[in-house]
Parts: C-alpha cells; structure tokens; sequence
C-alpha cells in the first residue's frame, strides 16, 4: 500500500577502506551536470521497461518517477530517486546507464532514445548492488 519509495545509490571516485562496502568505486571523473540532465528527463517518461530485468513477472513498466538526481560531496556521488513503484533491477540499470552519460558516451537524446526504445539490451549495465540503499517509504495517510 506505499504510495512512494525513495532509493540512493552512493558512487565513491576516490579509494577508501570504509567505503568499499557501502559504495561502489568508479575512478574516473564523470560529468555531473549532464547526468542530472538526463535525470529530469526520467520524470518525462513512464515506461521503463529498458532499465528492468527481461523476464519478470509484472504486467506493465509503467512507473512515475517524482524525483531524480545526482549530488556531489567532494568524492562521492549520490543518485536519488523517488517513484510509485520501481521495477527488478530499475535502479542499478539507471545508475548504470547514468555512468555512461557522465563519461560522455551516451549524451541526452541517445538516453532518450534508450528509454523509449524499451529493450534492456539497449540501456548500459546494472551497477552491482552495494551501493543501492532505500532511503524512505511512504504510506497514505489513516
């Protein structure tokens, strides 16, 4: 019965031990403004079948996203997004693909494209899992 979930993925660029674990570690500089330029188009779209798991049991892609974006603090980046409702794997693959955008191989349009393509094998790869924490579910009221 939530009516919204909010999830952070947390990005580390420099090493630290006590990181390792919480944060995924990417060594190269990423471009943040353009990823939080794709971000706002995420809020444009509402099905996502490029950024969930192939063959899952749901009857439609269909997710409203009401917030999506990338903070920087010194070395670490974090993606928040809130929605309805996420798909299996929908934020890894979006973080993923993210990746992509900020190391300018994919720029606005071609991540329009992605999404509106609706194929997973168009979007980049899932980011793995230590990253991903759920920040805040959100319940109506009684």
């Amino acid at each position: 019965s939530a009516i919204s979930r909010t999830y952070e993925y947390k990005i580390h660029q420099q090493k630290n031990p006590f990181n390792q674990s919480l944060s995924t570690y990417v060594g190269y500089s990423l471009d943040v403004d353009l990823m939080n330029q794709c971000s706002q188009l995420l809020l444009k779209y509402k099905d996502f079948t490029s950024f969930s798991k192939v063959h899952t049991d749901v009857n439609n892609f269909n997710c409203d996203i009401s917030e999506a974006k990338w903070d920087q603090k010194e070395a670490q980046l974090v993606f928040t997004v809130t929605a309805n409702r996420f798909l299996r794997n929908m934020v890894r693959a979006i973080v993923g693909t993210m990746i992509l955008v900020g190391k300018r191989k994919i720029d606005s349009k071609k991540f329009c494209s992605i999404i509106e393509a609706k194929n997973r094998s168009m979007a980049g790869p899932s980011v793995l899992a230590k990253g991903l924490f759920l920040k805040n579910v959100e319940y109506p009221e009684l």
